[in-house]
Protein backbone atom coordinates (compact mmCIF):
# COMPACT_ATOMS: atom_id res chain seq x y z
CA UNK A 1 0.00 0.00 0.00
CA UNK A 2 1.01 3.23 -1.04
CA UNK A 3 1.50 5.71 2.03
CA UNK A 4 1.17 8.75 -0.45
CA UNK A 5 -1.53 10.38 -2.04
CA UNK A 6 -1.67 9.98 -5.95
CA UNK A 7 -1.16 13.43 -5.70
CA UNK A 8 2.33 13.68 -3.72
CA UNK A 9 3.29 10.79 -5.83
CA UNK A 10 2.99 12.16 -9.12
CA UNK A 11 4.83 15.54 -7.42
CA UNK A 12 7.57 12.95 -6.48
CA UNK A 13 7.97 10.95 -9.48
CA UNK A 14 8.54 14.40 -11.09
CA UNK A 15 11.27 15.67 -9.03
CA UNK A 16 13.03 12.38 -10.49
CA UNK A 17 16.28 13.32 -12.76
CA UNK A 18 16.99 11.63 -16.12
CA UNK A 19 20.26 13.51 -16.42
CA UNK A 20 22.87 15.10 -14.08
CA UNK A 21 22.00 13.11 -11.11
CA UNK A 22 24.44 13.64 -7.96
CA UNK A 23 26.18 10.01 -9.14
CA UNK A 24 26.52 11.42 -12.51
CA UNK A 25 27.82 14.60 -11.77
CA UNK A 26 30.90 13.04 -9.25
CA UNK A 27 31.40 10.56 -12.18
CA UNK A 28 31.89 13.38 -14.72
CA UNK A 29 33.85 15.59 -12.41
CA UNK A 30 36.40 13.21 -11.32
CA UNK A 31 36.60 12.30 -15.05
CA UNK A 32 37.37 15.96 -15.95
CA UNK A 33 39.82 16.43 -12.79
CA UNK A 34 42.00 13.83 -14.59
CA UNK A 35 42.31 15.49 -17.57
CA UNK A 36 39.41 13.23 -19.49
CA UNK A 37 37.80 15.01 -21.63
CA UNK A 38 33.94 13.96 -22.72
CA UNK A 39 30.61 14.35 -24.55
CA UNK A 40 27.57 14.40 -22.23
CA UNK A 41 23.79 13.22 -22.92
CA UNK A 42 25.53 12.54 -26.58
CA UNK A 43 22.21 12.47 -28.80
CA UNK A 44 24.08 11.35 -31.90
CA UNK A 45 23.76 8.13 -30.48
CA UNK A 46 21.42 5.63 -29.86
CA UNK A 47 20.03 5.34 -25.86
CA UNK A 48 21.65 8.66 -25.32
CA UNK A 49 24.58 7.59 -23.50
CA UNK A 50 25.23 10.24 -19.91
CA UNK A 51 29.16 10.23 -21.11
CA UNK A 52 30.74 9.68 -24.19
CA UNK A 53 34.77 9.65 -25.42
CA UNK A 54 33.88 10.21 -28.79
CA UNK A 55 37.40 9.28 -30.46
CA UNK A 56 37.85 6.15 -28.39
CA UNK A 57 34.29 5.44 -29.02
CA UNK A 58 33.46 4.26 -25.60
CA UNK A 59 29.84 5.24 -24.23
CA UNK A 60 29.12 5.33 -20.31
CA UNK A 61 25.35 5.12 -18.73
CA UNK A 62 24.99 5.54 -15.36
CA UNK A 63 21.57 3.15 -14.52
CA UNK A 64 19.56 3.70 -11.15
CA UNK A 65 19.47 0.59 -9.59
CA UNK A 66 15.51 0.24 -9.43
CA UNK A 67 14.97 1.61 -12.83
CA UNK A 68 17.21 -0.62 -14.90
CA UNK A 69 16.65 -3.35 -12.72
CA UNK A 70 19.79 -4.06 -10.88
CA UNK A 71 19.31 -7.47 -8.79
CA UNK A 72 15.93 -7.33 -10.36
CA UNK A 73 14.94 -11.30 -9.40
CA UNK A 74 16.06 -10.52 -5.48
CA UNK A 75 13.88 -7.55 -5.94
CA UNK A 76 11.03 -8.23 -7.16
CA UNK A 77 9.04 -6.77 -4.54
CA UNK A 78 10.55 -3.62 -3.90
CA UNK A 79 7.53 -1.39 -5.97
CA UNK A 80 4.91 -1.50 -3.12
CA UNK A 81 1.87 -0.40 -5.26
CA UNK A 82 0.69 -0.99 -9.19
CA UNK A 83 3.29 -3.99 -9.04
CA UNK A 84 2.19 -5.44 -12.46
CA UNK A 85 3.33 -2.07 -13.99
CA UNK A 86 6.32 -1.35 -12.36
CA UNK A 87 7.77 -4.91 -12.88
CA UNK A 88 5.84 -4.51 -16.77
CA UNK A 89 8.33 -1.26 -17.28
CA UNK A 90 11.36 -2.28 -15.58
CA UNK A 91 11.46 -5.59 -17.64
CA UNK A 92 11.28 -3.34 -20.75
CA UNK A 93 13.99 -0.60 -19.68
CA UNK A 94 16.48 -3.74 -19.27
CA UNK A 95 15.98 -5.40 -22.57
CA UNK A 96 16.01 -1.44 -23.92
CA UNK A 97 19.36 -1.17 -21.82
CA UNK A 98 20.34 -4.39 -23.77
CA UNK A 99 19.10 -3.89 -27.41
CA UNK A 100 21.35 -0.49 -27.40
CA UNK A 101 24.01 -2.38 -25.75
CA UNK A 102 24.29 -4.72 -28.56
CA UNK A 103 23.72 -1.83 -31.25
CA UNK A 104 26.22 0.30 -30.11
CA UNK A 105 28.73 -2.42 -29.68
CA UNK A 106 27.90 -4.17 -33.19
CA UNK A 107 29.21 -0.28 -34.46
CA UNK A 108 32.43 -0.71 -32.66
CA UNK A 109 31.81 1.03 -29.42
CA UNK A 110 32.65 -0.37 -25.94
CA UNK A 111 29.50 -0.13 -23.76
CA UNK A 112 30.48 1.06 -19.72
CA UNK A 113 27.00 0.44 -17.83
CA UNK A 114 27.41 1.66 -13.77
CA UNK A 115 24.73 0.96 -11.17
CA UNK A 116 24.00 4.27 -9.04
CA UNK A 117 21.57 4.17 -6.16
Amino acid sequence: MDNLTPEQRRKNMRAIKNKDSKSECILRKALWSRGYRYRKNYRKLIGKPDVVFVVKKVAVFCDGEFWHGYNYKENTDVAGTNKEYWNKKIKRNMERDLEVTRKLEEEGWIVLRFFLV
